[in-house]
């Protein structure tokens, strides 16, 4: 396993994220598969992985339960948790009471230390190894600001008193907001996580947010390095053009490459759901074989030819909401597949099954609300509708 460092502390440069578990078939979002997952796990740990990236909504608020469990027979010193704060699914009550926004029925108001507390006791640890403001983006970047609200300072308190380690934060925001939040905060983080791949790199300028991070003089932990799979799964004519080069590497392998040749990463994290996918990750990260100049040149013509797919990584924020009970995710991929003529034939809008039927779509916008990555999901519903009816 390779390793980097992030304040002095040595972490494994694969890290075990932990939003797409396994999950038991045709059950909710919240549903681990804990023999599934926690198999996974201990692969993970057996081979030199030791940082663990979970928060507080995952898998329907059970992923901090599931990875709590699955670490504790482990010594403590041996392993680094993340966690991330909330408050980009916030709003402030008043009173110091924060509550649950974007369509999350049941989830109880709290308070920041409410919050934090409960955090602890359901990853059954003392403190965080290292831990995160949740997604700083335009939309939340008042509420992190908010100093009534408080929750950068009441962290720093948490610091001071050893419950968490080391500090940082989440970004789907634009560069502009990112390098707004640092000055703001100038000094106070030691990291940023990031949605980085090479083709949001263009797509979604993270190239712009990885300079400014750099320029801040912090390092960057990835997220959403394979796209939620997407890059895992090329279409046969991109895939062609890496096979030239490299015939026996899979997409994901390529993904994970590009991001090793980043110097100022120091974590790549994957969401691995099954044990093939750890072993693959794995094996990737036994040597140091970061990209050439021309595999980046390959993957650069690769990632021209998707510019125009809508950018969804299936972290199925938006299905939480969704009064119609819709797949948007799969939907999404679909739109994408037909939009690219690789299987409009296999897609009958009659007697598809109604989770994945996007005339059911009412236009709500409780999806939209809460994208990471902003798409306009009615919008895309609405199109798709149109498409398969002609």
């Amino acid at each position: 396993m390779q390793y980097r460092s992030i304040s002095n502390v040595k972490v494994s440069l694969l890290g075990m994220g932990n939003m797409r578990l396994p999950r038991i078939e045709g059950q909710p979002e919240s549903a681990i598969d804990y023999a599934k997952a926690q198999e996974i796990i201990d692969y993970a740990y057996a081979h030199g992985i030791n940082y663990y990236d979970t928060a507080y909504r995952y898998h329907g608020g059970q992923s901090e339960l599931f990875i709590g469990e699955a670490l504790k027979k482990y010594p403590r010193d041996t392993w680094y948790l993340a966690s991330k704060f909330p408050g980009h699914m916030c709003e402030h009550a008043g009173g110091g009471v924060l509550h649950f926004t974007a369509g999350l029925a049941g989830w109880p108001d709290s308070t920041v230390d409410g919050v934090f507390n409960e955090q602890l006791r359901k990853c059954q640890v003392d403190y965080f190894d290292f831990y995160l403001l949740h997604n700083v983006n335009e939309k939340s970047i008042d509420m992190y600001l908010d100093e009534e609200v408080g929750i950068v300072p009441y962290l720093l308190q948490k610091k001071a008193e050893g419950k968490i380690r080391h500090l940082g934060f989440s970004a789907h925001g634009t560069a502009e907001t990112i390098d707004r939040f640092l000055t703001h905060y100038e000094g106070i983080f030691e990291f940023v996580q990031i949605q980085l791949n090479y083709l949001d790199w263009k797509l979604q300028d993270a190239k712009a947010k990885y300079d400014v991070i750099v320029k801040h003089g912090l390092k960057v932990i990835v997220m959403e390095g394979i796209r939620g799979g997407r890059l895992a799964n090329l279409p046969e004519t991109e895939m062609a053009k890496l096979r030239a080069i490299r015939p026996e590497d899979s997409a994901a392998r390529w993904a994970l490459r590009w991001l090793q040749s980043l110097p100022e990463v120091s974590v790549i994290l994957s969401g691995m759901s099954t044990f093939d996918q750890i072993v693959e990750n794995v094996d990737t990260f036994e040597n140091y074989e970061p990209a050439t100049p021309a595999e980046w040149e390959a993957l650069d013509d690769v990632a021209n030819a998707m510019l125009s797919w809508v950018p969804c990584t299936a972290c199925r924020y938006c299905t939480e909401g969704c009064p119609m009970e819709l797949e948007i995710p799969k939907i999404i991929a679909a739109y994408n597949a037909v939009k690219n003529g690789e299987n409009s034939a296999k897609y009958p809008l009659e007697g598809c099954d109604p989770s994945m039927d996007p005339t059911r779509c009412i236009g709500c916008g409780a999806c939209a609300g809460i994208c990471p990555q902003n798409i306009a999901i009615p919008d895309i519903m609405e199109q798709f509708a149109g498409m398969l009816g002609e």
